[in-house]
């Protein structure tokens, strides 16, 4: 009996002792046998873990029955349960799924591991949780080189996209679209919620497979597809509202009215009402969307079917934005040899406009909104009650706006928002069908054909009775109607040979592609008064009438061979040769190459057991920009005219309006690169440097001619320019555990752009401004383009109380000549940084962009600090020079239309440099994989806040701005341009 009591209590003594914790210890290693340093090591279920020291060695508590997982990003996690051992040491073993990681290239796909271009990527996790209204805007910041700039805030209107500075005057900025195959120019229908990735292809050995299309980038977006996992069902929705996100103010009544005592000019006694023309102009904007997709598949047949609406109503009437869109995307393997891939797109946009970038005497909304007189009416106070009923309802159809008794062709801004009925239709299909036939082993052939066709109507009407502008001429109808297609034909062949160590992959090819178009275009007056009747056809009177035809065509021949020699060494070499139906000379060949050498599998660098990869890579290409030309640009062209407008039997004459020019050809960007790819501690930092020199030659311009001649210029080359910098990319995962994730990107790119060379003409003005009527910027050897030019402003003079200019050239007198540069509108440096942070279910998603050393001509202050005539101003001008107030930089007050004090100088200069939180996400994922819900996928709510902080020097609405759009030369430039808006968002997003 002893004897039992003694075993079981030795028994129980033992487990309980089992059961304690206890410290175990162990070594994570690679499947090289070297330590891997921040492995978490973490008790399954729990918060408890440590993570490896530098040699992969680490110690742990634990008790008998728990589970340790160990993760490392890069390699695939693994779980031990925890018996009796003391020490476990665990083998990880590297994810196959991103050694394999491919990216979009262009006609194919490459290992990202493998690239030796200068590439970036931006997938579909930088437009989760995210209201991106146009795909443009998700390349804002997420990329080194990329620099986005959104020129207007208005609804729908198109961002400015740079990839490694601009190369061109006059033929146009914008990197190359191509959308699943099919080039094209217009991506403002995309849904972003139907895009899987963005290749943007930066360097020329990257493009030039591309050819003369390729000067200014490439972009490659891939769609998302089915897949042969469950079928899924997805419906996201948002709901959002925008305000003015930074006001200007004005002066009120009086003191406008002393101003105007001051300028001398006379005004009725009675006119004392005040009237806040900012509240009238900028209200509440909306914008809500609705996206829904299905997708799935077998082995042999896959699906992605998609629809979406979209509206925007901008925070300035009549401004809106209207998306319908549908995509289907079918993947069939009707053979084991044969493939077959259709991708279709289409959609509709209804568009209104807000008239800005100009004065408030030329209809911009804007600056009549500043400009306007404070103590006018909206509406005509008469008119108001001729048309009120007896139920005191007010028939504001009928009602005429309220007159500026000193310039009646000054509307106030709600005469241009509401006086015209205006409205712009576009519907787009785009789509291609790709058959892939594998012939032998290593060899397969693809044919695919795309078209791309554009049907677009834009209509206005001015009534004849509420305007002062629609009372002029009785009514005026607009409308303009065209229609384009693209068609395109592609064929290759790809070959791939792999014989032990060596990868040895042959791409060559065709491509076809022709573009017609045509359109026409009315305008008239003088429509009847008691009926309403809107369409151009009832206006008695055409005024303006044409027609339009354009085609071209361009014919190319590809091939790229690349080299791998034991994931080690790469070589890879291109060519294109493009022949275009623009030009006399319509042939160009456009080589490249690149290199790369993965300095990491060398023995010597096994030491260094923090780097997991490391690879060296430079490369050269050629590519040009045919797309800047027009369709007849090396020809001679003829047009047509009316002899008598008054006599119908006179018929037409005609005239020379253009010279040809069969020497010209298109602009040819040479530029190489020389880069790193850096990745360190598992994947937990990865690194990207790229430096690159880009010259741009044979320069589009508009030559000037003597004045005897009948046609003033000639488009020819006669330019260089060079854009040359370095480029920084940092991704690090600074903290990953079970319960709580941060990852941090970061991108940074320095460029200079140079003017190098200029034939015929030694300067070229550009960026003319309205109210002083003087040009803003220069093109001119040794200058980056946009630079401003103009006078330098030394102050005001005590004594007379107007600008001092400073005498430049030192003659003695002020004159043009001591004109200079002023500033420079092209920022020197552009930036973006993600913080994405996941605690449990919360996701917190901060987005900050910016740019710094750029300039701003706020020319907007030329009209609200000038008094020279009736316009309302800024309050600036409270501080204006008056024989009391000597010590002042605001000058006095003029009238009479005398500019003298509004020259283009650096008192207009402005720092645009500004840091933007551009976005902020608080994400709640509120199901995921919920065996209670088990139709639902997941289900997560979200809310985001736009531009919610904007650090800037800029006195102006917002420093992301241009009122030339997407010109290069004209940038950096404020003209009463519709601002930005702060905006809060929340949405639904639901997988089933």
């Amino acid at each position: 009996m002893n004897k039992i009591l003694l075993i079981i209590s030795f028994t129980l003594a033992s487990l309980f002792a089992f059961s304690q914790a206890r410290q175990i210890s162990g070594t994570v290693t690679d499947a090289g046998g070297q330590g891997i340093p921040g492995v978490t090591v973490v008790i399954q279920g729990t918060t408890t873990g440590t993570t490896t020291d530098i040699g992969g060695n680490y110690r742990l508590e634990v008790r008998p029955g728990n589970i340790l997982q160990y993760s490392f990003m890069g390699f695939i996690t693994q779980s031990v349960p925890v018996t009796t051992q003391t020490v476990i040491n665990i083998t990880l073993l590297e994810d196959s799924k991103l050694l394999d990681e491919v990216v979009v290239i262009g006609y194919g796909v490459q290992r990202k591991r493998d690239i030796t271009t200068s590439v970036a990527v931006v997938d579909d996790k930088a437009l989760k949780d995210r209201p991106i209204v146009t795909v443009a805007q998700a390349l804002q910041g997420k990329a080194a080189g990329v620099q986005v700039t959104q020129p207007s805030g208005k609804p729908g209107s198109g961002l400015a996209v740079r990839v490694r500075g601009a190369t061109s005057v006059l033929a146009g900025n914008e990197p190359a679209y191509i959308v699943d195959g099919i080039r094209t120019t217009d991506i403002n229908g995309l849904n972003p919620q139907d895009i899987e990735s963005m290749t943007i292809l930066k360097d020329a050995a990257a493009a030039a497979i591309y050819g003369a299309a390729a000067a200014n980038g490439v972009v490659l977006i891939t769609t998302k597809r089915g897949n042969t996992e469950k079928p899924l069902i997805t419906f996201n929705t948002y709901f959002g509202v925008s305000k003015l996100r930074k006001s200007i103010d004005v002066l009120n009544t009086r003191q406008y009215r002393d101003l105007m005592n001051e300028i001398g000019i006379s005004y009725d006694p009675s006119w004392t009402q005040f009237n806040d023309w900012s509240d009238e102009t900028f209200g509440t904007g909306y914008q809500q969307s609705y996206q829904a997709s299905f997708s799935g598949g077998t082995e042999k047949s896959r699906y992605f079917v998609s629809g979406g609406y979209l509206t925007e109503q901008g925070m300035v009437q009549p401004s809106r934005f209207d998306r319908y869109t549908v995509r289907m995307n079918l993947d069939n393997e009707l053979r084991p040899w044969l493939k077959v891939k259709t991708s279709l797109s289409t959609w509709s946009i209804s568009s209104k406009d807000t008239p800005d970038n100009a004065s408030s005497g030329r209809g911009g909304v804007i600056m009549s909104a500043l400009n306007t007189p404070p103590f006018l009416n909206v509406y005509n106070q008469a008119d108001i009650k001729d048309y009120t009923d007896e139920q005191g309802v007010v028939d504001y159809s009928k009602v005429r706006f309220d007159m500026n008794p000193f310039q009646p062709s000054w509307e106030n801004p709600v005469a241009y928002m509401e006086g015209p009925d205006q409205l712009s239709r576009d519907n787009k299909v785009l789509g291609s069908v790709e058959a892939e036939i594998s012939l032998f082993k290593g060899l397969k052939f693809r044919s695919g054909t795309g078209v791309d066709i554009t049907a677009h109507r834009w209509d206005y009407y001015l009534d004849p009775m509420r305007t002062n502008y629609g009372r002029q001429n009785h009514g005026i109808g607009r409308s303009d109607n065209s229609n384009h297609m693209v068609w395109q034909l592609e064929n290759l062949f790809d070959y791939t040979l792999k014989a032990g160590d060596n990868t040895l992959s042959v791409l060559v090819g065709n491509s076809l592609r022709k573009y017609e178009g045509r359109g026409t275009y009315l305008e008239g007056k003088d429509y009847p008064e008691d009926i309403n009747v809107t369409d151009i056809w009832a206006a008695n009177q055409i005024t303006t009438g044409g027609t339009w035809r354009n085609a071209n065509s361009l014919v190319s021949f590809f091939g790229r061979v690349t080299y791998d020699f034991n994931s080690k060494y790469y070589a890879t070499a291109s060519f294109r040769r493009d022949g275009s139906s623009k030009l006399v000379n319509k042939w160009g060949t456009m080589p490249a190459f690149s290199l790369g050498y993965r300095l990491s599998s060398e023995k010597f660098m096994a030491k260094y057991t923090f780097i997991d990869d490391l690879k060296i890579r430079g490369g050269y290409g050629v590519t040009g920009n045919v797309e800047g030309l027009s369709d007849y640009a090396a020809f001679a062209l003829w047009s047509y005219y009316r002899r008598d407008p008054q006599d119908p039997l006179a018929g037409p004459g005609i005239y020379q309006s253009s010279y040809g020019n069969p020497d010209l050809k298109w602009e040819t960007t040479r530029q190489s690169n020389l880069g790193l790819d850096l990745t360190m501690y598992g994947g937990r930092v990865l690194f990207t440097f790229d430096a690159y020199h880009k010259k741009t030659m044979d320069v589009l311009l508009n030559v000037q001619l003597t004045s005897s001649l009948p046609i003033s210029s000639i488009l020819t080359n006669a330019g260089e320019i060079v854009n040359k910098g370095l480029e920084f990319s940092l991704s690090t995962v600074n903290i990953d555990n079970k319960d709580f994730t941060w990852n941090t990107d970061f991108n940074i790119s320095f460029n200079k752009n140079e003017v190098t060379g200029l034939k015929y003409t030694p300067v070229y003005y550009f960026g003319r401004i309205y109210s002083n009527n003087q040009d803003a910027t220069r093109v001119k050897v040794g200058d980056p383009l946009g630079t401003f030019y103009g006078y330098v402003s030394e102050g005001v003079d005590p004594e007379t109380g107007n600008i001092i200019y400073k005498d430049v050239n030192n003659n003695g007198i002020f004159d043009p000549g001591d004109r200079t540069i002023i500033g420079y509108g092209m920022p020197g440096t552009t930036f973006g940084f993600t913080n994405n942070l996941i605690y449990k279910k919360f996701t917190l998603n901060l987005f900050f962009q910016g740019s710094y050393g750029n300039d701003i001509f706020n020319a907007t202050r030329i009209d609200l600090e000038g008094m020279f005539d009736s316009k309302n101003q800024s309050v600036d001008v409270l501080n204006r020079w008056t024989p009391e107030n000597t010590n002042t930089d605001i000058p006095r007050a003029v009238g009479g239309g005398n500019v003298d004090n509004v020259r283009n100088s650096t008192r207009f200069i402005e720092d645009g440099s500004y840091l933007r939180l551009k976005s902020a996400t608080l994400a709640y994922n509120v199901i995921k994989s919920n065996k209670m819900f088990e139709f639902v996928k997941n289900l997560s709510v979200y809310v985001t806040a736009q531009n919610l902080f904007t650090l800037t020097n800029y006195s102006g609405f917002d420093p992301e701005v241009n009122a030339y759009g997407n010109s290069a030369v004209e940038v950096g430039i404020d003209y009463g341009t519709y601002p930005q808006s702060r905006t809060i968002v929340f949405g639904v997003n639901v997988e089933f």
